[in-house]
């Protein structure tokens, strides 16, 4: 049995009536032809395309079919496998890289959500094993108490949303970058090159456990070129560290990030 969603505009239960999702409000949302269904309301959003833009997802989408994070998509499915949870949530799942992977591995109610339309878009289209919705993580249409496990990976962390989704003893995922996670190209754009640090423990949470996975990869100048537009920090490359990059060719990357295991706190 599927996971019902709750309307984003009362927070009352959604009905299936043939291709659309309906509350006893009679606020009704279509699926799309692709799978999945936009419960984004216009009022909801703070632009026009909220989330990641299409050239975006067009970068990630190639840099990831590269190979290149396979490693922690590993780690996240055989983490979240030991769990054998019932339901899961993708939280900013953005095209289903490590939600399908995970639906995969586990015998369990797999749903990812996104604001970004352009990224739930493809991930329906490709992975009709999981449920996805174009919704805010910040508001997730599902009824309190419902998730075994919570995935986020590179999302920002809404803590009252979170410790509200999980369920007793739920478990929180969480992948965020390690110390130097592409360290050598943020060296082309910032004279001192911090290091990334722990994330905070969400309130509602404990941390049960942290791992530090790190690779270093060759990359060419056209996966260089797709990782960078997919980071926050590709506005800040201008004309001249592109030309750069393009000069230099090949780049030894270091690839590395945080794996962090919360516990939902009994109250």
């Amino acid at each position: 049995m599927s996971l019902q969603y709750y309307c984003p505009l009362c927070n009352h239960a959604l009905l299936k009536h043939n291709s659309s999702l309906r509350c006893d409000n009679n606020h009704t949302f279509d699926f799309a032809k692709e799978g999945y269904v936009n419960l984004l309301p216009v009022q909801h959003k703070n632009s026009k395309q909220p989330g990641d833009s299409l050239e975006m997802v067009q970068a990630r989408r190639a840099f990831l079919e590269r190979g290149f994070y396979a490693f922690l998509q590993n780690a996240l499915s055989n983490i979240i496998s030991e769990r054998k949870p019932k339901v899961l949530i993708d939280l900013g799942c953005g095209e289903g890289f490590y939600t399908h992977a995970i639906a995969d591995k586990v015998e369990a109610q797999v749903y990812g959500v996104d604001i970004s339309k352009s990224a739930v878009k493809y991930a329906a289209k490709r992975y009709s094993q999981c449920h996805f919705s174009v919704a805010s993580i910040s508001q997730a249409p599902f009824k309190s108490g419902t998730a075994d496990v919570l995935l986020s990976v590179f999302a920002p962390l809404f803590d009252q949303e979170l410790a509200r989704l999980a369920a007793p003893n739920g478990i929180l995922v969480v992948a965020s970058p390690g110390p130097w996670h592409l360290k050598e190209l943020k060296e082309y754009i910032y004279a001192d090159v911090a290091q990334h640090t722990e994330i905070d423990t969400p309130s509602g949470f404990t941390k049960a456990d942290q791992k530090l996975i790190t690779e270093q990869v060759t990359l060419n100048f056209s996966d260089i070129k797709n990782l960078i537009m997919m980071t926050p920090f590709a506005w800040k490359f201008r004309p001249e560290h592109w030309s750069a990059l393009e000069e230099k060719g090949e780049h030894t990357v270091t690839l590395s990030f945080y794996i962090t295991q919360f516990t939902k706190t009994d109250l």
